[in-house]
């Protein structure tokens, strides 16, 4: 992608890529604050925020409203690590989105009433994704037993619903101006813009928002996992399920790719390992999966398994056959060239028709700017890796001592 960055004088980082074969305009802002950055007794701010900022804000008390006046629609996204709102609209009216993405970065209309609506949607999607879902608490359980002293030790959503409920106005407003602001955010821009137009409206929109104190990141980094953890559910569900997981290195550390491209050969597709070995050959698994967390800072890959029986030989035997089947990863000579490749193709194949979306492409170019790299260097990092790489680090990462194991039962 060819693309043009620029950062203005109150620290916002602009990057804007060109796209004359749509009539739309997609504008994404980026914040340097997740979960990762809230109080530990008062999780799941960041998501709220997710939610708070469309309830309106110091200009504008309609945010959707305003943006389906002129023929676009946003939505949003919270992890761990960012904050994500995005917009799209006619390239005509390309400076509406400008305008209320800026606002919102200004400030948002904080009350009473805004923070009571938007915390009975937020637990109310606590309950329905990870109480009442079969599975659902899943993320909780395995962070908990991963995590004994880094935020990564409770998901998005929050560590409790008693956190969102005790949340002040007070608590939102510390929050906001100590992580919402233009020195802690990228604007990524693409569609039918030029980049003169992109500067133009950034600096007349953007521009005049002042520079925030961001609250530092004083959280203790997490210990190495050096003994296998466990732990059992009994719960509502259909089947029993096994995962496994293992720390792994962050976005950008050596090691991430491979574990990325490991995941990839072990399940990803009908041709993937997981799939003919275990799913294909045998009545134990009724699917397998395999998948990292793709966090910031150290996070884990995961192995994942749903069997249909439930017995305890069962599930031992499923664990023993999850792991023995990632550990051949780590023989020497297990993988070979054309299995790495074809997991390299599917990537870059992924990536390169994902980039052909403008929307697409804005994300990509946002991520790509927050973590300070080209995005042009992505896809040719991961043809770099061999098969030796990859035996490397998975005799690294798949180590039976740092597994951190939760098995599901039926009731």
């Amino acid at each position: 992608m060819n693309n043009t960055t620029f950062t203005l004088g109150n620290g916002l980082r602009v990057i804007h890529n060109y796209d004359p074969a749509t009539a739309m305009v997609a504008v994404d802002v980026m914040y340097n604050v997740g979960a990762r950055d809230e109080n530990p007794n008062l999780t799941g701010m960041a998501h709220l925020f997710e939610h708070l900022m469309f309830a309106g804000s110091e200009n504008v008390s309609d945010f959707d409203g305003a943006l389906e006046r002129v023929g676009g629609i946003s939505n949003a996204w919270t992890s761990n690590d960012f904050t994500n709102f995005y917009d799209v609209a006619p390239a005509a009216n390309a400076e509406t989105l400008f305008w209320l993405e800026s606002d919102r970065m200004l400030s948002l209309s904080f009350s009473e009433k805004s923070l009571e609506v938007q915390r009975s949607v937020v637990i109310e999607e606590f309950k329905q994704t990870h109480l009442n879902r079969p599975y659902g608490d899943l993320s909780h359980h395995l962070r908990a037993l991963l995590y004994s002293v880094h935020p990564y030790r409770y998901p998005t959503i929050g560590k409790e619903i008693d956190h969102l409920r005790r949340v002040t106005l007070d608590d939102l407003r510390s929050f906001y101006f100590s992580h919402y602001a233009p020195n802690n955010a990228v604007l990524a821009v693409s569609g039918n813009i030029t980049s003169d137009r992109v500067r133009e409206l950034a600096e007349k929109w953007f521009g005049s928002i002042p520079r925030r104190d961001i609250a530092p990141r004083l959280y203790e980094q997490e210990p190495p996992v050096t003994s296998p953890r466990q732990e059992r559910l009994v719960r509502d569900v259909p089947r029993a399920m096994v995962t496994i997981a293992y720390p792994m290195p962050g976005y950008g550390q050596p090691g991430y790719i491979e574990c990325d491209l490991i995941t990839d050969i072990l399940a990803n597709g009908r041709s993937s390992r997981f799939y003919r070995q275990l799913v294909m050959q045998g009545d134990l698994f009724s699917d397998a999966d395999a998948s990292i967390s793709g966090s910031d800072e150290p996070g884990f890959l995961m192995l994942n398994g749903r069997l249909n029986r439930s017995d305890d030989a069962s599930v031992a035997e499923a664990r023993s056959i999850l792991t023995e089947a990632a550990s051949m990863l780590a023989t020497p000579g297990n993988v070979s060239e054309h299995e790495l490749t074809r997991a390299v193709n599917r990537y870059e194949s992924q990536a390169t028709f994902s980039s052909m979306n403008y929307l697409n492409k804005a994300q990509t170019l946002a991520m790509a700017e927050m973590h300070g790299e080209d995005v042009n260097s992505i896809i040719p990092a991961y043809r770099s890796v061999t098969t030796s790489d990859i035996t490397a680090t998975a005799a690294r990462i798949l180590n039976p001592d740092s597994s951190v194991t939760i098995e599901y039962l039926p009731r």
